[in-house]
């Protein structure tokens, strides 16, 4: 379908696929067999100035918005999702900074992870805080001299490799949500540490590792937005950067797709080629379909931000979820389609059935955004 980007819009997507074809499919295999983290591919998208496209100009971006990040993210997805994991987690971290961040944070930290010269993270996850973000055991004790953080954040996407750190403490653990609070802390302060280095299923390309605080002395100064504010923060965050999740699991369903698809026109059996067979035709038409229909939803959703649209919690966990039902879907039927082929390493298909699951999981459960949605459809209706 035609979805009338931008003349920018389209060069954006253009060199997305191009980095994406040239340089990431030729070692998606390898980065995802080694659980390496990219650098030289991040590099790459610094130089092409793709991390700089939903920053504003003024701060060193190219003033595009969440549609320019999801046209990013689901180019790279289509190719290999670690490594759009590590290009949308860092601009998952930053958006905190844009959101609530003084004009000083905001020139200190965004031109940074814009340019490419500082990776960044979004630290909200910890063994008690999954679904129950309002969990949080780290906290920040307020002194003089600014805040002091003792605890542990659990699968952190670019933890270890971030230099900028976006976390979400506890300041006040008798109010709970009430008492949280989101914080900047930068590699390098002393009692900031990294843990376990988390080895998984998918998206292996992308570092996932916990983070260690031990009387971290962070300056006051690095907090974001007001004492107690934090779970607004961590929710306005997600809200803004969910359609990104439903563009990451497009690209992977499409991926997927394409290459099912490119295998049944050659693959013979009973002497014609498979896609002959009634059975793989409307396999075919339902994965196009559901692909479109994400897709739709996705940029729909991404473009509501975009306008500045205030309310957009229930839209936007409609297009996490959706998308990431069906790119979970897709890569099965995918995997179907080719047989036993789809199921060895050999073929990519293995690989985005694996890298899909995440999509369902990650940013909010799509349980928790079935409970997103149900809140605002009765809110509104």
């Amino acid at each position: 379908m035609n979805y009338f980007l931008t003349e920018e819009q389209e060069t954006i997507r253009d060199l997305t696929r191009k980095i994406a074809e040239e340089k990431v499919k030729p070692v998606r295999a390898e980065l995802d067999e080694k659980g390496e983290f990219p650098h030289e591919i991040m590099e790459e998208l610094a130089r092409a100035d793709l991390l700089r496209v939903s920053f504003p100009e003024e701060l060193g971006g190219l003033g595009g918005g969440i549609t320019e990040m999801c046209i990013v993210t689901e180019e790279l997805s289509r190719i290999c999702a670690g490594v759009a994991t590590t290009y949308s987690a860092n601009l998952l971290a930053a958006m905190p900074i844009k959101l609530f961040g003084t004009p000083e944070q905001q020139e200190k930290y965004l031109p940074r992870i814009a340019g490419g010269e500082s990776y960044s993270a979004f630290a909200l996850t910890e063994a008690s805080a999954g679904s129950d973000a309002s969990g949080v055991k780290t906290t920040a004790r307020e002194t003089d001299d600014g805040f002091i953080l003792n605890g542990t954040k659990q699968f952190i996407s670019n933890g270890g490799e971030a230099e900028i750190y976006s976390v979400i403490v506890s300041t006040d653990p008798n109010r709970g949500a009430r008492g949280m609070s989101a914080i900047i802390v930068e590699k390098g302060t002393p009692g900031f540490d990294f843990g376990k280095e988390e080895n998984k299923m998918g998206i292996r390309a992308s570092k996932t590792t916990e983070l260690v605080f031990s009387d971290c002395l962070v300056p006051k100064e690095n907090l974001l937005g007001r004492r107690g504010q934090g779970f607004i923060v961590a929710l306005r965050t997600f809200d803004r950067t969910r359609p990104g999740v439903g563009a990451q699991a497009v690209g992977i369903a499409q991926g997927a797709f394409e290459e099912a698809v490119a295998y049944a026109k050659q693959r013979i059996q009973f002497g014609k080629p498979i896609t002959s067979f009634q059975g793989i035709q409307f396999m075919i038409a339902d994965m196009a379909t559901q692909i479109e229909a994400a897709r739709a939803l996705v940029y729909a959703s991404a473009r509501e931000i975009d306008a500045g649209v205030k309310d957009v919690a229930g839209n936007s966990a409609m297009a996490k979820l959706f998308a990431s039902d069906m790119a979970m879907k897709v890569t099965t039927d995918a995997v179907q389609i080719m047989g036993g082929y789809g199921y060895m390493k050999e073929y990519p298909v293995e690989k985005y059935m694996r890298d899909a699951k995440i999509t369902q999981i990650y940013e909010g459960t799509n349980q928790i955004q079935r409970g997103v949605i149900a809140a605002d459809v009765i809110k509104k209706i």
